[in-house]
């Protein structure tokens, strides 16, 4: 009996080892994710390594288990690191990430509002996402969205269990951003849209973010929406039926 007491505690021992390796969000790399990762508008709080948004990202990602996750825009990497760290820690799952890699300075701001040219490297690219641990995880297009989704069949992509739409912020262009995106998710597809708390550039129409947000609230039985107008503001929507994309059409 005392034996067989003593393996039970060596398997609890074993198993807590093995859960430790399979979670990514270690001291250290929480630091080198507000580092190098660099969030901007995601509540974040460098001074506790606190990633704000970003544990609702991850978690979300631990919850639902996704097999594909799109990921539309990112200044530096954030929102890709943060859900990819949850596909590794799960041991499944691939992240496709589309951003043409437009820069301000060079493209000006009818192309970009934030970008920086992060993306225009593929080898740099890689290194990048090596260093969080997910560059076996995340394939990046160097594409501008339409070029992608009217691609994306031919990329033999799956369905997309969790999407991430940070891109062209006009109220035409989240539409299209997230009609695309609707034209390959599915029932419980989840839908995360940054941004929604941008009070000055929404009253300017520099940003439709929250406008498209209001628009969805009004489809009920269609989606469900919870917003956390906290810093820039994300919000998150769950699919609730199939074949949505038609009912934009004439919107």
């Amino acid at each position: 009996g005392e034996d067989l007491k003593k393996g039970d505690e060596m398997k609890t021992m074993l198993e807590d080892v093995q859960c430790a390796e399979n979670f990514s969000l270690t001291e250290n790399l929480l630091q080198k994710i507000l580092v190098d990762a660099k969030p901007l508008g995601h509540n974040q709080k460098a001074n506790n390594l606190n990633l704000g948004f970003g544990f609702v990202y991850y978690a979300l990602v631990r919850a639902i288990r996704p097999k594909h996750i799109l990921v539309i825009g990112s200044g530096y990497g954030f929102s890709v690191v943060c859900l990819a760290l949850g596909l590794k820690d799960n041991g499944t799952g691939r992240l496709t990430f589309v951003d043409p890699s437009y820069s301000l300075l060079k493209d000006g701001p009818l192309k970009t509002v934030g970008g920086i040219g992060q993306w225009n490297d593929e080898a740099e690219v890689n290194n990048h996402f090596k260093q969080f641990g997910v560059d076996n995880i995340v394939k990046h297009y160097k594409l501008r969205n339409d070029q992608f989704f009217s691609s994306y069949k031919a990329y033999n992509l799956p369905k997309i269990d969790i999407a991430f739409i940070d891109g062209e912020h006009t109220y035409e262009g989240i539409k299209y951003d997230f009609v695309n995106t609707l034209r390959f998710s599915r029932k419980n597809t989840y839908i995360f849209l940054h941004d929604t708390n941008l009070y000055i550039r929404e009253i300017v129409r520099h940003c439709g973010v929250k406008q498209w947000l209001e628009l969805l609230k009004t489809q009920q039985g269609i989606f469900e929406t919870v917003d956390f107008p906290f810093d820039s503001g994300v919000a998150v929507v769950r699919v609730l039926k199939d074949k949505n994309d038609e009912i934009f059409e004439s919107l």
